[in-house]
C-alpha cells in the first residue's frame, strides 16, 4: 500500500490513522493544516500517495472553498482521493431503496454542501487524471457516539410504529472500509456504506438504553414530533431511505464486522452479549 495522507483527524480519521502502519501514513489535523486560514504551507508528501479527505462542510459559506484552499498546496498529485461524503445527498426517498446510480437530491444544507464537495473533487480528479472514490456514509456510531446524554435528558423519540428506517455504520467498520478503499486494486467510483440493517433511530436509542440499563426516552407520535421537535432534528427524521450496500460488499470487498448493530452498540460500551 502506498503512503496515505489523512486530511481531517476527527472521529473517523483517528480510527483510520490507528489502523495503518505508522510509517505509511501522515495525519493532518487542524493545527497542522487549517483550511479556513488565508495561508498554509505547501504540502510535500512522500510520492506516491493517496489522500483520505474527512473534513466536514463549513458551517457557513460554500464547502468547495475548503477543498479549493487545499488543492494549490499539493506539491505533487496524489494517485487517489477518498472522500467521505454523506448518504444524505440522496435526500428523502420515502423509505425506498437507493443505490449508487440514483441521482442525488439533497434537501438539507449539510447534504447540499456535501454534494458540492463531491462535484468539486470529481471535476478536479478528472482534470488531473487522479482516481476518486466517494464513500456515501450514513449515521456513524461507536464509543462516545451513542446518544447517552440525550437519553438521560429524556429527549423524546418518535414511537417505533411510526419511525422511519435508518442506516448506520460503526466507526471501526467505517475506518476499515476506508482502508479497503485505499487499495489500488479497488476500482474508483461511488460506494454506499452501511452495516446492511435498517433499524429505526428509535430502535437504536431504545437498544442503547436497554444495554446501558437506563430508562428509555419517552415516545411521541409523528404528529406530535412535527409540532415540537426543532427544525434540524425534524428534517433528519423526516428523511428516509434504505441504502443498498451491495457494491460495497462485492466490488469494494468490504464486509462490516458489526453487521448486527446491537453487537456494535455493546462493543462500544465494552459489554458482552
Amino acid at each position: 500500500m502506498i503512503h496515505t495522507v489523512i486530511i481531517g483527524i476527527g472521529y473517523t480519521g483517528k480510527q483510520v490513522l490507528h489502523l495503518l502502519p505508522e510509517d505509511t501514513v501522515t495525519g493532518l489535523n487542524r493545527q497542522k493544516l487549517d483550511l479556513d486560514k488565508e495561508t498554509n504551507p505547501k504540502l510535500d508528501m512522500p510520492a506516491p500517495y493517496s489522500i483520505l479527505y474527512t473534513v466536514p462542510p463549513q458551517p457557513h459559506g460554500q464547502e468547495k472553498s475548503r477543498i479549493k484552499a487545499l488543492l494549490p498546496l499539493l506539491k505533487t498529485l496524489p494517485r487517489r482521493v477518498i472522500y467521505l461524503s454523506t448518504s444524505g445527498v440522496y435526500g428523502n426517498r420515502h423509505g425506498q431503496t437507493v443505490n449508487e446510480e440514483d441521482l442525488p437530491s439533497p434537501q438539507t444544507q449539510r447534504a447540499k454542501k456535501r454534494l458540492v464537495a463531491e462535484k468539486t473533487w470529481t471535476s478536479w480528479c478528472q482534470r488531473q487524471n487522479v482516481e476518486l472514490i466517494i464513500l456515501r456514509v450514513p449515521s456513524i456510531y461507536g464509543p462516545g457516539r451513542l446518544g447517552l446524554q440525550r437519553i438521560n435528558a429524556g429527549r423524546p423519540v418518535v414511537r417505533e410504529e411510526e419511525a422511519n428506517p435508518g442506516n448506520r455504520i460503526h466507526v471501526e467498520d467505517l475506518a476499515a472500509c476506508c482502508v479497503c478503499a485505499l487499495d489500488e486494486n479497488v476500482p474508483p467510483g461511488i460506494y454506499n456504506v452501511g452495516d446492511g440493517t435498517h433499524y429505526s433511530s428509535t430502535w437504536f436509542v431504545n437498544t442503547v438504553a436497554r444495554l446501558a440499563k437506563i430508562k428509555p426516552p419517552p415516545t411521541v407520535t409523528k404528529m406530535e414530533a412535527d409540532t415540537t421537535f426543532e427544525p434540524a432534528r425534524l428534517s433528519f427524521i423526516n428523511e428516509s431511505r434504505i441504502l443498498n450496500t451491495t457494491k460495497m460488499r462485492t466490488i469494494l470487498g468490504f464486509t462490516p464486522r458489526y453487521k448486527d448493530p446491537e453487537k456494535g452498540i455493546a462493543a462500544s460500551m465494552n459489554i458482552k452479549i
